[in-house]
């Protein structure tokens, strides 16, 4: 597998923050530059700095979205035919054998991962742990809190 890995809904999601970023953001800060030109010094020009700094993030982040999204791998996790064996793309619902918490997670890409939307990254360690496994399995993952115990209690491909 050459390229970046990115789920359809990743790719989706980053295409649709490059197109914001690009039809909303740039020329917001176009506009605050040239709001903050008008205030005349540029030296002691806090609000024009500030303008510029964002200007910076945005065109930094159109540049890196599109690196990415033109080095990507797209894969469709539903066309994927691994029955219960965890790939890239699962959706894996864990119980954690030590709290007894249910957890569930889609296994993704490096730039598409958010822990917020249970988007686990590919190289994290869980995700590390669980490629490979099949439901029923147990697996013992190291975090930063510790070693962690869980069981794969279904594996899903959505």
């Amino acid at each position: 597998m050459s390229g970046v890995p990115l789920t359809v809904a990743g790719a989706k999601r980053l295409n649709e923050e490059l197109h914001n970023l690009k039809t909303v953001e740039r020329p917001a800060v176009i506009d605050a530059i040239a709001t903050a030109r008008a205030h005349g010094d540029l030296s002691e020009n806090a609000e024009y700095d500030s303008a510029r700094e964002r200007q910076s993030f945005v065109e930094g982040r159109i540049k890196e979205l599109e690196s990415v999204l033109s080095a990507a791998n797209v894969i469709d996790p539903t066309a994927l035919d691994a029955g219960d064996r965890i790939v890239f793309g699962a959706t894996v619902e864990l119980e954690d054998l030590n709290s007894g918490e249910q957890l569930k997670y889609q296994i993704v890409g490096d730039i598409e991962s958010d822990i917020r939307l249970n988007l686990i990254s590919i190289s994290s360690p869980v995700a590390r742990a669980l490629i490979g496994k099949h439901e029923g399995e147990v697996v013992n993952v190291m975090v930063p809190s510790g070693e962690r115990e869980f069981e794969i209690l279904s594996v899903e491909y959505l």
